[in-house]
């Protein structure tokens, strides 16, 4: 492409979560005349999420896709430029930096800000797709006061499903945590912490094969792979807690990351190893994942994009 079909920006922000619409609504405000791609999901995971309450400035709740919608009228209101494409791909080697969006066209941005976020892993069952958010879920401290002193299940071995499990215990009747082998993957103290705690109780060897219910969870029927025995658990919330996937992949080789593709940002900062290219939400949080980290760290990025442009004379 020639150099004439290159289109210069100051500020592109790549995604639109809480964290990409917060920073577009402070670039927007410190006149950076952001321009945001909103990816193949626009809003998010807060686009599949039902019932928030837990995001301050909402006291009777809000619709996960309306709050979206919400962040993103707002990002509009001051002048961003949201654009519903993909970007596939990158060149961080100079400034200023060279981007591509999947229709080819050219973009050299003095600054980006990485808001990719990331993905929950699911077990691939038709019931888990169908009942996602009518009793189904991969995040237990965004939806588990919808299940107080009911049962529930979760899945998982890891820090995470352990962590996740013992707060469900707080709120719940009984939780079942289940296992697929016959060992947890998760540290000794969490693993302890959750055989302590007397309403949870955990299902070795067990593998889920059907989430029940029509409308809402009636139940789970789980088969135990040793013996092949399967057992209905009367539970009324399911959660998956096996793992995120951060949206990082069109990144890899210009920006570091640790073993599970999370972006190592600056500690308590939005700045990466490359200069001018900032990381916000889930793309680089694999601790909190809540929508309103996200946004904080949104508004980090756009702050310290802010900075770095004037630092350099661009605005």
């Amino acid at each position: 492409m020639s150099q004439t079909n290159v289109e210069k920006i100051k500020c592109l922000i790549i995604g639109s979560g809480p964290a990409g619409y917060t920073a577009a609504i402070y670039a927007s405000r410190a006149n950076l005349a952001p321009v945001l791609y909103t990816g193949k999901e626009p809003g998010g995971q807060l686009t599949i999420t039902n019932d928030v309450e837990n995001y301050p400035g909402y006291p009777n709740g809000i619709m996960g896709p309306q709050m979206m919608e919400d962040f993103k009228n707002q990002a509009l209101r001051f002048g961003t430029d949201i654009r519903y494409e993909l970007i596939d791909k990158v060149d961080f080697s100079s400034t200023p930096h060279k981007v591509w969006s999947e229709t080819g066209h050219e973009m050299h941005a003095d600054s980006v800000i990485i808001a990719t976020g990331a993905s929950a892993k699911w077990l691939g069952l038709e019931s888990e797709q169908r009942l996602m958010n009518k009793g189904v879920s991969a995040c237990a401290v965004c939806d588990g006061f919808f299940f107080r002193g009911q049962e529930v299940a979760i899945v998982g071995a890891g820090d995470t499903a352990a962590e996740e499990a013992t707060y469900l215990a707080k709120l719940c009747k009984k939780v079942h945590l289940l296992v697929r082998r016959d060992e947890m993957r998760a540290s000794k103290i969490m693993q302890e912490r959750v055989f302590k705690t007397e309403n949870l109780e955990v299902h070795w060897n067990s593998e889920t094969e059907e989430i029940l219910g029509e409308d809402s969870v009636e139940g789970a029927r789980i088969k135990n792979t040793v013996t092949g025995e399967t057992t209905v658990l009367p539970v009324t919330g399911f959660f998956v807690a096996i793992g995120h996937k951060p949206n990082t992949d069109l990144f890899e080789g210009w920006i570091d990351m640790d073993n599970n593709k999370y972006i190592k940002a600056v500690p308590g900062r939005s700045l990466t190893n490359v200069e001018g290219v900032f990381a916000c939400g889930d793309a680089q949080d694999h601790i909190y994942r809540q929508a309103v980290t996200a946004a904080g760290t949104g508004c980090m990025a756009a702050l310290d994009a802010e900075r770095y442009l004037s630092d350099k004379g661009i605005i």
